[in-house]
């Protein structure tokens, strides 16, 4: 079975380290959805360890084609559960029309669009666990105050509690980025509406922090 092969323009840098996997995999808190989506699993590393997960359906979704050729071959229990295609682009309520978390080892070029659409899906994605380049980690969970608190930082927060569990070495991905990475836990708040117009909210805090550029 050929090995698939990491695409720059797609951001693609495959994790190699199975205890890494293991961890993130673990990660999820008490009471995760049963239904997980993995964003970008390439050769399937995080994704077998999310299948040993007791009671859980996993979905992947995969822009490569080359990729999900490989884990319709490696991992036939997959059948049925891989979307080509991408994840910006679905209708997350159509395809799942429950809650479902969210995993991954996220490209850094789409990470912030990532969020940006788990933020407009918050009450359909309750928790996700993923790695990002390791500074917009640690901007993501900040406190107010700090110097790398920033827009997605103030947006996430107001509905999410993020905690940021772990730093990646640079040495554990094939090929390596020439950045740390950093796993991050997002777990719904109880925050259902904020007491203010939403979209002011958000327009709001993006013209705060361009500003202060």
């Amino acid at each position: 079975m050929n090995r698939v092969r990491p695409k720059k323009n797609l951001g693609q840098h495959f994790l190699t380290d199975e205890g890494i996997a293991a961890r993130i995999a673990s990660s999820f808190a008490d009471g995760a959805p049963q239904t997980i989506l993995e964003i970008g699993p390439g050769m399937g590393i995080l994704t077998r360890h999310l299948l040993q997960r007791a009671g859980t359906d996993v979905y992947v979704v995969e822009i490569d084609h080359e990729s999900v050729e490989y884990l319709m071959s490696a991992m036939p229990e997959l059948t049925g559960r891989i979307i080509e295609g991408d994840f910006l682009k679905l209708n997350l309520a159509t395809l799942f029309g429950k809650p479902i978390a969210i995993a991954g080892n996220f490209p850094y070029n789409i990470s912030s669009q990532i969020l940006f659409k788990v933020l407009d899906n918050r009450d359909s994605v309750p928790q996700l666990v993923g790695m990002f380049q390791k500074e917009v980690a640690e901007r993501i969970a900040s406190t107010p105050g700090s110097k790398v608190y920033g827009i997605l930082s103030v947006l996430l927060q107001a509905y999410y509690n993020i905690d940021y569990l772990f730093t990646v070495n640079e040495d554990v991905f094939n090929p390596p980025p020439k950045v740390k990475s950093g796993v991050i836990r997002l777990v719904r708040n109880q925050t259902r509406n904020l007491p203010c117009n939403e979209r002011l909210f958000v327009n709001v805090v993006k013209t705060g922090f361009n500003q202060r550029r």
